[in-house]
């Protein structure tokens, strides 16, 4: 039996999309959404206008694609890494860690992309905002969900609202990562991680064995 080979056609058109996704998503956390066009894009990586609209179709689903690419970069950064830690405080910790690593580092030039398109979506309709949304709405249940595990495994107090220190942590980094892109100062950071290790330290069991965040 002789083994079928890649289409070189495919293969082409699926790194010209990647390269194509890596820009939107720089240019979508700097300037927004709406600054994408194919001509532009076209323009700055040498590519036709027929070639990139043929990879998306249109300005909606350039957009839809962008945000998706953005969550897969976002899950690789933060997410991911943080399962490595066992349930409990360790990993809620953890995931607050690699979201300001992951803003601080500039992985996305404009600091987090979904901040900023938050912002810009956040009062419009359709498969935008509701992408938008949803990313925005995954990363925060993800976020609650390790502050249950904790909670469950009896390192946070037993009233603890999950829902509430999700939230808390979540404005924590989110007013870091906004304070440092206006300013182009760290300090934010380092405000933040001290008062995210108090806040755990405040809802910990054993406030002693909660590390200050690195």
């Amino acid at each position: 039996m002789t083994g079928s080979r890649p289409d070189g056609r495919v293969e082409r058109g699926n790194r010209t999309r990647q390269s194509v996704l890596r820009r939107t998503v720089d240019i979508a956390s700097v300037e927004g959404l709406e600054a994408l066009s194919v001509g532009r894009l076209a323009t700055e990586l040498g590519l036709s206008k027929s070639g990139v609209f043929a990879l998306f179709g249109s300005k909606r689903e350039l957009q839809l694609a962008t945000v998706r690419e953005a969550a897969r970069i976002y899950v690789e950064q933060v997410v991911r890494p943080a399962a490595d830690i066992p349930a409990g405080i360790a990993r809620v910790r953890r995931l607050c860690e690699l979201w300001l690593a992951y803003s601080e580092g500039r992985v996305f030039p404009g600091g987090c992309f979904f901040y900023g398109v938050i912002a810009e979506f956040d009062a419009r309709s359709g498969p935008v905002h509701d992408a938008v949304a949803r990313a925005q709405r995954d990363w925060t249940d993800h976020v609650e969900g390790a502050v249950v595990e904790a909670r469950e495994a009896g390192e946070l107090h037993a009233g603890t609202d999950a829902a509430q220190l999700a939230f808390e942590l979540i404005a924590l980094m989110e007013a870091a990562n906004a304070v440092s892109v206006l300013r182009d100062e760290a300090d934010a950071y380092r405000r933040a991680r001290v008062a995210i290790s108090a806040r755990l330290r405040t809802a910990a069991v054993e406030p002693s064995r909660v590390a200050e965040l690195s």
